[in-house]
């Protein structure tokens, strides 16, 4: 619940408070955004699986975002494009983490509508 709310607060915040990022720093904020958003979204999928502890999330959520902007910068000091394989990897987690999510959802429908006694059209896993 802390996630989806902590989600709601920063996104009214964007939405009412306007933000300028300089060009120098779009590649820092953005992949450290990836990282963050990779951590909500893990944080999401461990509280539908009952697994979510505030703890291991907040190290996680900020280790991420500061890992992604060292690495970034990092790159960027020695001249190698280190932004892009942190975003394709981070990328890749938001999108396993989200399908995870999708298919804890749709297999606890459908072990759900057994347990009632609903038939489903299809009972195979999606």
């Amino acid at each position: 619940m802390y996630v989806l709310v902590g989600l709601a607060i920063g996104a009214i915040i964007a939405i009412f408070l306007p933000v300028t990022i300089p060009a120098e720093y779009s590649q820092y904020v953005a992949i450290a955004l990836l990282g963050a958003l990779d951590s909500a979204f893990g944080g999401i999928d461990a509280m539908l699986r009952g697994r979510f502890r505030l703890k291991i999330f907040l190290s996680g959520f900020f280790g991420n975002a500061i890992i992604a902007w060292v690495l970034t910068f990092v790159g960027d000091r020695l001249d190698l494009n280190l932004f892009l394989p942190a975003a394709v990897v981070f990328g890749t987690r938001i999108f396993q983490n989200f399908a995870d999510m999708r298919r804890y959802l749709l297999t606890f429908r459908q072990k759900k509508d057994k347990i009632e006694g609903k038939s489903t059209e299809n009972d195979s896993e999606v």
